[in-house]
This record gives structure tokens, C-alpha cells and sequence, in this order.
């Protein structure tokens, strides 16, 4: 008995030892921040931080691969709590939520009745759904299962609907979605996305060179939601006052209404409710991200411009704006009439770029004050050349620099610096396009008795939107179609007094599709005239080239416009991009508005050292095939609402604004028009 438990003893002292030993030789040390890290955590072991449970992401708080905000539950208290174990600042982040792209819901046609089958991932399984929309929801509700805060359902419509106070952005919902209808995504993501070829998107949609969700803000105007209205608009373009009055509308040409009845008024709703915001005396909130503290210099501030300075602003990176001019606006301020874009209204709505913190340096030209060179030299990541299409072209005719003869940009851009040129009483503005038709409007309002367009084509070919056309008919304007300039008359003084035009015919179609004029002989004739302006076309001064060292072969394209990549806009100096007219030529608001935007992204993707690649699966300005009906059923008419406009007789006596504001009670209305469109379901009870 005594040697069993003298053995026993024994054999407990050796084990003891053994795992002694063993405990030195395979000890594994463990962080004690970890378990205080973990406490600190919500304890939902969700997953939605994207480890594997509370206990995963507090180990990657503590080897430094995951923030002290990595809980997307806890919210910014825990992210404190957290950050005091670590003794670390806490940082900003932007919460991701989720967005549901899908509108159709019950309203989508069935293809298919499926029996038995009670979930989406079932039901998409089987020939990929029972919707004939292929990329639409199915309605089972599959994410609001997956989501454990109770954050998402299955809404009235037949659409998953968020509760964005519930939601924390965990993305259970997206990876229970097959259709891929639901994504969870930050702000930044948002304004980074670029309409593509697999989404649910109207006609007009498709067809807005901003990429704006229009049926959503005409949703939430008709909701009384202004401010969200405001914010869905602000995720594509941030100058709605602007394009509210400027834009000539694209995207009403798509309007699937259209086809039956009258296009639903898009750009009046627009500026409904951007003016509505002007004249509430508050901002409406715009987010930003965490600053990267990233440079960047915005050469121009157009349109163009002031769309990429104010889009990398949200991203979080710091913009400095260089314009020659006075003031901010580009074309917007010194090609756009008054009566058309009052001042006051751009400069409320450059201010409120600004206020995301950007610097401006005006009367700074390209070339003389400053340099590419020296911009690098000065610390700035990336340079955006967005310096727009000032240089007029000529007529090349003789005697077209005698007294009295100007240019198109030259005579609007003193016009809108207060510092008017002279001009007699018989006005004669040569061209067919959106700066002519400016240029004669401006004429008849500041005194001249007579004022004619000259054009070499007839009406029917006329570049200038038909909206301006008609409303220089009302207000008096003279057109001479088919008229060739072949010189300008003066008298002993060299102050001219008659434009010689010969008469055309059209003849076969040239390379734009339009019938070439051809001069008939014999047909010179004398027009009186005291003052003739020049508005054919403008193209980019890339004379500051020159003078650049590195910069100097930058490509250009024979339009002597910037030749950078169609998509990415990036040019063949890594780190120089452009749009708007500088790289189109000349072209709408809207146009440098979207491309400012693209720009902004591909800057965004440098300055962050990612590779500068481009939209996946952009439609840029394509349609998606079989989302333009050719006749759309149910469609009762109902009249469009009508732009109220100051009478001619009493709009060309100044240079009071033209075109009102829609009066809340009609665009609400009007709101009323759309049929919320997808890419092939829309409510035909509108």
C-alpha cells in the first residue's frame, strides 16, 4: 500500500514537471488588449466587420490590421472605448448602408409561376427567376431574413425598403441577394459609382450626361422630401441651380412618356427644388470623408472644375482651385447671359462648393503666374486641367478686325465682367450655335434696334438649342439663312458699315451628317451693319505649354484639345487629367458637370495608389438594349407643366431674369407625370 502511494506520488511529481516543461516550451503569450479590446466590442459576433466574430476583429484592432472603429454595431462609443485600450485616436469613418437599385416589385411582369419554391436563391435557381426584368428582385425577401437588426422588409411595392436608423452597413443582406439588388455602400462608394450595363436604370437615367437618379429625386419631391431630393441630385451634380436653367435637357429626349404624351418637365423639377433650397436660408448638409490629406490643383474653375474640385472635397482630399479670371464659373459666368444664369444665383452656388473647404486663387493664368512645373514643386498629388475653349475661331474673311468687329467669347465674357464692349445699333452676330444666340439675345438688350443672325445653313440645321432659337425669334431677332460672310465693309474711318455675304444652297451631306452649304454665283450682297460679332466655335489656349518643362508633351489632338484616355481621362503625363471643354471642345454644362465627376474618380484612385482603371461596365451615355420603347401602354395624357417666362415686350428692356420657378402647387403636379420608370417596368396609371 505504501509503495502504490510512494508511486503514485512519484508519478504525479514527474507529470507536474513534464508539464512544467511543456507549458515553458509551447507557451503562447496572449495580448491582454485583446480580451479589454473584445469587451469593449458589442458582442453581436455579426460578422459585418468582416472577421469572424467580436473576438477575430479585437485581435485585429490589436495587430494593427483593423481601426478602433471596426465595429459597425457598437457606434461611435464603443469606437471610443476601444480606442482608449489602444491609446489611439479614434479616427472618422464613413458608415456603409444598404441600397436597394430595384423599383419594380409587383408591378414587374411575371414570366414564370413557380410552385413550391419560397425563397429567391430557390427561385433564381430555377432559370434565374420568374420575372421577365432579369436583373430585378424576386420578392421573397431572402436579405430581410439575413439581416439580424431588423433593418430591411419587404415594402408595399414588393421591393426590399431600409430603414437607414436600424441599418449598420454589416452587408448580410448583400450576400444573401442572387440577384445582386442590394449592396451595402459608403457615401464615397456613391459617388464613385458609374451608371452600368447590368443595372436597373430609366430611359432618362441613361440618357443625362450626370448620371443623375432622376425618378427617385421626382419621388421625393413628390414626397415633400426636398431635402433628399437635394442629396440625390448632389451624388451626380453639385451645380443644380445652374443646369436647372442652363441645361438643355437630354434627358427629357428619353423620357419614356414622351412617346404618347409630353416628356415629364425633369430640368424644372430640378431647379424647383434647388431653388427651393437657395431660398430656405439654410444649406442642406453635404457629407465628406475622412481627410487624406492629399493636393490636388484644379487648373480652371468652370464647370468642369468646380464638379472635380467638389467631388474630391467629399472624397476626403483637399482641391485648390487656379482661375485666370475674377471669379469662379467659367463659361457659366462669363458666356451665360443674365437673363438666362443670374450672378447672384452661380455665386450662392459656388459658395457652397467652396464651404467643403476648398481654396480658391483667382487671377492666377496658366503660363505666367504659375506653372505645371511649379504646381509639382509645391507639393500637389495630381493636377486637373480643366481650363475650358476661350480662343474664338476666326472667319478668315477680309476686314473682320476693323472697329466694330468682335468675337463671340470676347463680346460675353466682358459683357458678364461688367466691362461691356461698344456696340451701334445694327447688330449682326455670324453663327448657329448656343454662343450666337447669346450674343444676340445680349444685343437687343443692351439698345440695338437691329439685330440679325447670319447663318450658312437654314434653320432645320441649326446647333443651338431650339428652346433658345425660339425664344430669339419672340424677342425680335432677324435670321439670315444660307448666307456665307466673304468680307466686312468700313468707311475712311475703318468703322464698318456693311457685311458682304454671298447666298448658299445645301448641297450633299458633309461629315456631321448636315448638307454642305454651296455658294451660289452672283448672289454677293450688302448687309448694314455697325457692329459684327464672330460666334463659330471655340477651342482650348494650350499656348502655357511652351513654357513647361516636363509637361510640354502632353498630348494634344490636332482640335488642340487634351488627348487623354476617353474613359479614365487621364493623360499620357501620369499625373495630369482633363474634361470639359478643354478636353471635348466646346459642349454642354452638363457634359463638364460628368466629366469633372469622372475625373475626380481616376484622381481618386492615383492619389491613393490604386490602379487608374475604368468604370466597370460604364454605359457612358449608351443605352441599355431594349429599354427604349417604341409605344408604352396605359398612358393617360396629361399636360406637361408649362415654363412661366417674362413677356418679350418687357424682358428686353434689362437683363432681368427670363425663365421662373415653378410654383410649388404645379410641380408637385408635375411630379405626378412620372411613370418611375426601370429598365422595362413603369407605372402606366400616371
Amino acid at each position: 500500500m505504501t509503495e502504490a502511494i510512494l508511486f503514485m506520488l512519484g508519478l504525479g511529481v514527474a507529470c507536474g514537471g513534464i508539464l512544467s516543461l511543456a507549458s515553458r516550451v509551447f507557451y503562447v503569450y496572449e495580448d491582454p488588449r485583446i480580451a479589454a479590446v473584445e469587451y469593449c466590442l458589442s458582442g453581436a459576433n455579426c460578422g459585418g466587420c468582416g472577421y469572424a466574430g467580436c473576438s477575430a476583429a479585437a485581435a485585429a484592432v490589436v495587430a494593427g490590421k483593423a481601426t478602433p472603429t471596426v465595429c459597425i454595431v457598437g457606434g461611435p462609443e464603443c469606437a471610443e472605448a476601444v480606442a482608449a485600450v489602444m491609446g489611439m485616436e479614434v479616427g472618422a469613418a464613413e458608415p456603409p448602408t444598404s441600397q436597394n437599385c430595384c423599383t419594380g416589385g409587383h408591378r414587374a411582369d411575371d414570366l414564370y409561376n413557380y410552385m413550391g419554391a419560397i425563397s429567391c436563391h430557390a427561385v433564381n435557381a430555377l432559370s434565374g427567376g420568374y420575372k421577365t426584368c432579369d436583373i430585378g428582385c424576386l420578392g421573397f425577401g431572402d436579405c430581410v431574413k439575413s439581416c439580424q437588426f431588423d433593418a430591411i422588409d419587404i415594402g408595399s411595392t414588393g421591393v426590399p425598403v431600409v430603414d437607414y436608423d436600424k441599418c449598420v452597413g454589416c452587408g448580410a443582406c448583400e450576400r444573401a441577394c442572387p440577384k445582386g439588388i442590394v449592396s451595402v455602400s459608403t457615401p464615397s462608394e456613391r459617388l464613385l459609382h458609374f451608371n452600368q450595363d447590368s443595372e436597373c436604370l430609366a430611359p432618362c437615367r441613361q440618357g443625362c450626361p450626370a448620371e443623375i437618379n432622376i425618378p427617385k429625386y421626382i419621388r421625393q419631391i413628390k414626397e415633400g422630401n426636398y431635402i433628399g431630393a437635394i442629396a440625390t441630385i448632389r451624388e451626380r451634380n453639385p451645380m443644380l441651380l445652374s443646369c436647372g436653367r442652363v441645361c438643355p435637357h437630354p434627358c427629357e429626349t428619353a423620357c419614356r412618356r414622351e412617346i404618347e404624351d409630353e416628356a415629364v418637365s425633369i430640368n424644372q423639377l430640378k431647379r424647383f427644388v434647388a431653388d427651393y433650397e437657395m431660398n430656405s436660408g439654410v444649406r442642406f448638409p453635404i457629407s465628406q470623408a475622412p481627410s487624406t490629406g492629399k493636393r490636388i490643383a484644379i487648373v480652371g474653375g468652370g464647370p468642369a472644375g468646380l464638379s472635380c474640385a467638389y467631388f474630391l472635397a467629399r472624397l476626403g482630399h483637399s482641391p485648390v482651385i487656379y482661375e485666370s479670371m475674377n471669379k469662379l464659373g467659367g463659361m457659366l459666368r462669363y458666356g451665360i447671359p443674365e437673363y438666362r444664369l443670374p450672378k447672384k444665383v452661380l455665386d450662392w452656388e459656388i459658395e457652397g462648393i467652396l464651404n467643403l473647404g476648398i481654396t480658391a486663387k483667382t487671377n492666377m493664368q496658366l503660363g505666367k503666374d504659375f506653372t505645371i512645373e511649379s504646381l509639382r514643386e509645391e507639393g500637389f498629388d495630381a493636377i486637373f486641367l480643366g481650363v475650358g475653349a476661350w480662343v474664338d475661331y476666326a472667319l478668315g474673311v477680309d476686314g473682320e478686325d476693323l472697329k466694330g468687329c468682335y468675337k463671340g467669347i470676347q463680346f460675353l465674357s466682358r459683357l458678364g465682367d461688367d466691362d461691356p464692349l461698344p456696340i451701334g445699333k445694327r447688330v449682326g452676330v455670324v453663327g448657329g450655335g448656343n454662343s450666337a444666340i447669346d450674343c444676340v439675345r445680349n444685343a437687343m438688350r443692351m439698345g440695338a434696334e437691329e439685330v440679325y443672325i447670319i447663318y450658312r445653313r437654314t434653320r432645320a440645321e441649326m446647333p443651338a438649342n431650339e428652346v433658345e432659337i425660339e425664344a430669339a425669334e419672340h424677342e425680335g431677332i432677324k435670321f439670315i439663312f444660307l448666307a456665307a460672310p466673304v468680307r466686312v465693309v468700313a468707311d475712311e474711318k475703318g468703322q464698318v458699315t456693311h457685311m458682304e455675304y454671298l447666298k448658299m444652297e445645301l448641297g450633299e451631306p458633309d461629315a456631321s451628317g448636315r448638307r454642305r452649304p454651296v455658294p451660289v454665283e452672283g448672289s454677293e450682297t450688302l448687309l448694314p451693319l455697325d457692329t459684327i460679332i464672330t460666334a463659330i466655335g471655340q477651342q482650348p489656349d494650350i499656348g502655357f505649354l511652351k513654357n513647361e518643362k516636363d509637361a510640354k508633351d502632353l498630348a494634344i489632338t490636332r482640335w488642340k484639345t487634351f488627348d487623354v484616355d476617353a474613359k479614365t481621362l487621364q493623360g499620357n503625363i501620369p499625373y495630369i487629367f482633363s474634361a470639359g471643354d478643354a478636353q471635348t471642345g466646346p459642349s454642354l454644362v452638363v457634359d463638364a458637370i460628368g466629366g469633372g465627376r469622372r475625373a475626380a474618380r481616376s484622381i481618386h484612385l492615383y492619389v491613393t495608389e490604386q490602379d487608374v482603371t475604368p468604370a466597370p461596365n460604364a454605359l457612358l451615355k449608351a443605352f441599355i438594349p431594349g429599354t427604349k420603347f417604341k409605344y408604352v401602354d396605359g398612358i393617360k395624357k396629361i399636360q406637361r407643366a408649362e415654363m412661366e417666362e417674362l413677356p418679350p415686350k418687357t424682358r428686353i428692356q434689362s437683363f432681368i431674369e427670363v425663365d421662373q420657378v415653378l410654383k410649388e402647387d404645379v410641380a408637385l403636379r408635375e411630379t405626378k407625370r412620372c411613370l418611375q420608370c426601370g429598365n422595362l417596368c413603369y407605372n402606366p396609371d400616371c
